[in-house]
């Protein structure tokens, strides 16, 4: 039987801003297994990119237990909690957030000058998760010779590189043509297929929610029950 990568119960999440409360989460319960795809959908403003930064450490909840590797990390301090994310999470972001100035090899092996791996480690690193993206060829471009498709591939390698325990990923293919969404999509669906990695993904389209093993919708900060879907349009 799998064991959970993330238990969640009762999160709650509420902002302050000036004089107002916003309500982005309110009493989510969610259990995500080994090796398993989860998709969460849900409209503009239903709270799913805030539960993926809960979960990934990058935000914090009002109330409630976020245990990761059965680990409560809502209790970690700052520190140890950035300790924490860079052993055990992969980023995924819509927007790559490559550095520019930096070749593709340069930019997957950023995560690497945070470990004591030697140099002739990192490299050996770095080529196997170019080369598992299809990138062998171009470890010496940098982003603005690649395509967008070739720039998220090396985002997901740069994800990958440290073998984290999860992969986290906000809208993956959100700024990718349909051809291009479809490849890294594909990607995903192997890594979880083959390698056993537990995702993650946050998304609203349905296409990119059929590569997910589970699919989950929130709706006005609410968890919605297995089966059911958000009543409200989605956008785009």
């Amino acid at each position: 039987m799998s064991h959970p990568v993330v238990e969640i119960r009762n999160l709650s999440k509420v902002f302050e801003r000036d004089s107002f409360t916003v309500s982005a989460l309110e009493q989510v319960d969610l259990t995500v297994a080994e090796g398993e795809f989860l998709c969460l959908m849900g409209p503009s403003g239903s709270g799913k990119t805030t539960l993926l930064n809960i979960i990934a450490g990058i935000d914090r909840p009002t109330s409630g237990e976020v245990k990761v590797l059965g680990e409560d990390i809502s209790r970690l301090n700052e520190d140890r909690l950035a300790a924490w994310r860079n052993v055990h999470i992969g980023f995924v972001f819509q927007t790559f957030n490559l550095i520019p100035v930096l070749t593709a090899y340069e930019n997957v092996e950023l995560p690497l000058l945070l470990t004591r791996l030697t140099s002739a480690e990192r490299r050996r690193h770095v080529n196997t998760a170019l080369e598992l993206m299809g990138l062998a060829d171009r470890m010496d471009h940098y982003p603005r010779q690649l395509s967008g498709g070739q720039e998220q591939r090396v985002a997901i390698a740069r994800a990958m590189v440290s073998d984290p325990t999860l992969l986290v990923c906000d809208e993956p293919t959100g700024d990718l043509d349909a051809q291009s969404a479809e490849e890294i999509l594909q990607i995903l669906s192997r890594l979880n297929r083959d390698f056993h990695k537990p995702i993650i993904m946050v998304t609203h389209d349905p296409r990119a929610a059929g590569f997910a093993s589970l699919i989950r919708h929130l709706e006005k900060g609410r968890l919605l029950p297995n089966g059911a879907s958000s009543s409200s349009p989605r956008p785009g």
